[in-house]
C-alpha cells in the first residue's frame, strides 16, 4: 500500500456507534477482533466478519485499515482508534528495544566471525581461539585474542576498501544494532523453550499414575520438540548468513531485510508463546495437580500449531467422512 496512514483511523459510521472500541486478538483462536461493550456484556466481533457484514472492500480505506490493524496486532497487544500503528508496519524498525548486553553480544559475534575469516585466510591450520561471544562482550579477552581482533579489523579494512579499523567497527556496530534483536529473542524464546523441553524430559522420567496425563505428556513432548527444531533452524539460518561476515559488512542494507524478517517472525512467535513460557519458567517438573493443569494448557496451545496436518484433521473429522484438506497453521 502506498502512503500508509500512521494512526488507526476508521471512517465507516459503524465504528462510531460504539464507545471506545478496542482491537485485539481473541483469546480462543487468536483472530483479530473488535471488542465493544454492549450493556454489561463485552462482545468481540472478528474483523473479517465486520468487513463482510458492512461490505468494506479490501481496497477501500477502511478495508485497508482493518488489514493494517490485523498486522499491527502481531506487534502490540491492543489498538484503539487514534492510536499510532507500530513502527514494524510503518518503517520496518522495531517497536521494542534489545538490552545493551544483547547489542554487545551481537557485536562480539561479528568480531568472532572476522577472527574466523582471518584464520581461514591465512591457511595455517591453526585452531580457533577458545573465546565465546559472551566472554568477548564482557571484555574477558586475552592479550593474544585482542591482538588477533585488531589484526582482523585492519585486514578487513583493506578488503572492504575502508580507511582504517575504526571504519570497520562502525560497520560492525551498524549491523550489530540489527542483530541485537535476534540475540534478545534467542534468550526470550529459544532458550526458554529449550528449558521447557528439558523439564518435560525430566518429567518423563517420573512414573505417572494417571494414563491420561502420561499420554498428554507424551504428546506435549512431541509437539515441543517439533517447535524447538523449527526455532533452532531459524536461528541457525540467521547465524549462517552472518557467517559470511565480509559479505554482510559489504552489503548491510541487503542483509538488513533478512534480519528484520526473522526478527519479526520470532517476535510474533515469542509474543504468542510468552503466556505459556511464563508459567514453565517457574514450574517444577513434578507430577502434581499444577503440572496436570499446565500440561493440559500446553497441549491445547501446541496441538493446533504443531500437530501433523493429517493427524489434526482426523481428530476433527468423524470416521467414514469424505477426505478434507488439512488445516494450515
Amino acid at each position: 500500500m502506498v502512503d500508509r496512514p500512521d494512526t488507526c483511523i476508521l471512517q465507516h459510521k459503524v465504528f462510531s456507534l460504539f464507545a471506545d472500541p478496542l482491537f485485539r486478538r481473541a483469546e480462543t483462536d487468536d483472530a483479530p477482533v473488535m471488542v465493544v461493550q454492549m450493556g454489561e456484556r463485552e462482545v468481540a466481533m472478528p474483523l473479517r466478519s465486520l468487513a463482510r457484514e458492512f461490505s468494506l472492500d479490501e481496497q477501500s480505506p477502511d478495508g485497508q485499515m482493518l488489514a493494517l490493524i490485523a498486522e499491527a496486532l502481531d506487534f502490540v497487544g491492543a489498538l484503539r482508534p487514534g492510536d499510532r500503528l507500530p513502527s514494524e508496519i510503518l518503517t520496518g524498525a522495531a517497536s521494542w528495544e534489545p538490552s545493551p548486553e544483547h547489542v554487545r553480544i551481537a557485536a562480539a559475534r561479528l568480531q568472532l566471525q572476522l577472527l574466523e575469516w582471518l584464520r581461514a585466510g591465512r591457511h595455517t591450520g591453526e585452531a580457533p581461539l577458545a573465546l565465546t561471544a559472551e566472554e568477548l562482550a564482557r571484555g574477558e579477552v586475552s592479550a593474544a585474542a585482542r591482538q588477533a581482533i585488531q589484526d582482523a579489523l585492519a585486514l578487513a579494512a583493506q578488503a572492504l576498501g575502508l580507511p582504517d579499523s575504526d571504519a570497520v567497527l562502525h560497520k560492525v556496530e551498524d549491523l550489530a544494532s540489527e542483530l541485537a534483536f535476534i540475540e534478545a529473542l534467542r534468550d526470550r524464546l529459544l532458550r526458554r523453550v529449550e528449558a521447557m523441553v528439558l523439564k518435560l524430559e525430566r518429567l518423563a522420567l517420573v512414573r505417572l499414575g494417571d494414563a491420561t496425563q502420561a499420554e498428554t505428556l507424551n504428546r506435549v513432548r512431541q509437539f515441543a520438540h517439533v517447535a524447538l527444531k523449527q526455532f533452532r533452524q531459524r536461528f541457525e539460518e540467521q547465524d549462517a548468513q552472518i557467517g559470511e561476515v565480509m559479505s554482510a559488512l559489504r552489503h548491510i542494507e541487503g542483509h538488513r531485510d533478512f534480519i528484520r524478517g526473522n526478527r519479526d517472525w520470532l517476535y510474533r512467535t515469542q509474543r504468542a508463546w510468552d503466556p505459556i513460557l511464563a508459567t514453565w519458567d517457574t514450574a517444577e517438573p513434578v507430577p502434581d495437580e499444577a503440572m496436570r493443569v499446565l500440561l493440559s494448557r500446553t497441549y491445547h496451545f501446541l496441538a493446533p500449531r504443531y500437530m501433523p496436518t493429517t493427524e489434526w484433521v482426523s481428530t476433527l473429522r468423524p470416521e467414514k467422512q469424505p477426505s478434507v484438506r488439512g488445516m494450515v497453521w
